[in-house]
């Protein structure tokens, strides 16, 4: 069952959006214009994921280390409920 939780990315700015976690991926979607291609649809597997960090500037920023070197930061505004479906996720 896929969740979704508020967030926003922070790339060039704060670039509000939803959140969606399954048992495959994180996905980040928005619907802004002035967004890159990439960034409109970010698909993150949950395979591909190396770790997550967290910083609290204000809201809670999830830092998603992947394995090809690149990070992600988003804003999501539930931590705690994001995490406990991230790692039940990641054991399967």
């Amino acid at each position: 069952m896929r969740k979704v939780f508020m967030c926003s990315l922070c790339h060039n700015g704060i670039l509000g959006g939803g959140l969606y976690l399954d048992n495959q991926a994180v996905t980040y979607r928005t619907q802004k214009l002035t967004v890159s291609e990439k960034y409109k649809n970010l698909i993150l597997p949950l395979n591909e994921i190396k770790g997550i960090s967290w910083k609290w500037i204000v809201f809670p920023v999830a830092t998603f280390h992947m394995k090809n070197g690149e990070c992600y930061k988003i804003i999501i505004f539930n931590k705690w409920r994001f995490n406990k479906y991230f790692q039940k996720y990641s054991e399967n």
